[in-house]
């Protein structure tokens, strides 16, 4: 069964309140953040665009890795391709887990990194010190209003397109992010960086716009045919990360380390 035509009819029926400039551009739409990989985490996530063009985000979870930076974005994509949440099919190599690196061809590119001050592009995918950090009880609240210079074109108008994915997971139960749970995250170490835990990388929580679609797919995820465009999607996707990892740099992978418990 395809959902397509009835994910059109639900943008069709969001997108007029989302128009930036009108008397209603400032409707919220509200997102349920649900586990991925069994991490017990969950929450909720507020979009509302403001009569300035911009957006305001908030995000409220728990379950969440405690004391540990949680990198969060908005993903998706702008060309009409349905974009999702993974499914757990998604674990190609039958570890149990959906890494970073199997969820990109379900949720695409980043659109906005939804840090905490700053760049909010795909550049600053991996920036783990302008992440939110889960309190001592794993819950992590973030708010962020984005002006609209910083928006990527189309953003207000294709909201319903985009979902939220945050990162960060403790396989082993010790409360950190280490190399004993997943060992090292394959993402990491194609772009060269060595000693970046896989915990801290895969996914936690996703959650859609459209949720009410993705609620009725088998593992949550939308059906969207043969998954070429969503495919080429994380091409680009990958290539956003790439760009922020060199960004970072050996900087950047100490900031992992220290944040998450690696130099304790």
């Amino acid at each position: 069964m395809k959902l397509n035509k009835l994910w059109a009819l639900g943008a069709a029926v969001a997108l007029p309140l989302l128009v930036p400039g009108t008397a209603s551009a400032q409707e919220s739409v509200q997102i349920q953040l649900d586990a991925l990989n069994n991490s017990g985490a969950s929450g909720t996530a507020t979009l509302t665009p403001t009569s300035d063009g911009g957006l305001r985000v908030q995000v409220e979870s728990s379950g969440l890795v405690p004391g540990a930076p949680h990198a969060q974005h908005l993903h998706g994509g702008f060309d009409g391709t349905d974009f999702m949440c993974p499914p757990a099919s998604a674990d190609s190599d039958g570890d149990g887990f959906v890494s970073t690196v199997e969820g990109l061809p379900a949720y695409g590119d980043i659109q906005i990194s939804l840090t905490t001050e700053g760049d909010t592009t795909a550049a600053s995918g991996l920036a783990l010190d302008r992440f939110p950090v889960a309190d001592d009880s794993g819950n992590l609240t973030y708010e962020r209003t984005i002006p609209a210079g910083m928006l990527p074109d189309g953003t207000l108008e294709q909201l319903a397109n985009l979902h939220i994915v945050q990162h960060g997971i403790d396989v082993n139960g010790n409360g950190m992010y280490d190399l004993d749970g997943l060992g090292e995250s394959p993402l990491a170490m194609s772009l060269g960086l060595d000693g970046v835990p896989a915990e801290g990388t895969f996914p936690a929580t996703c959650g859609m716009v459209a949720g009410a679609a993705a609620a009725t797919m088998p593992d949550g995820g939308v059906e969207t045919g043969d998954g070429s465009a969503a495919d080429d999607g994380a091409g680009a996707a990958a290539l956003a990360v790439v760009g922020g990892a060199a960004l970072l740099g050996a900087g950047g992978v100490a900031v992992w380390r220290r944040r998450a418990g690696q130099e304790r």
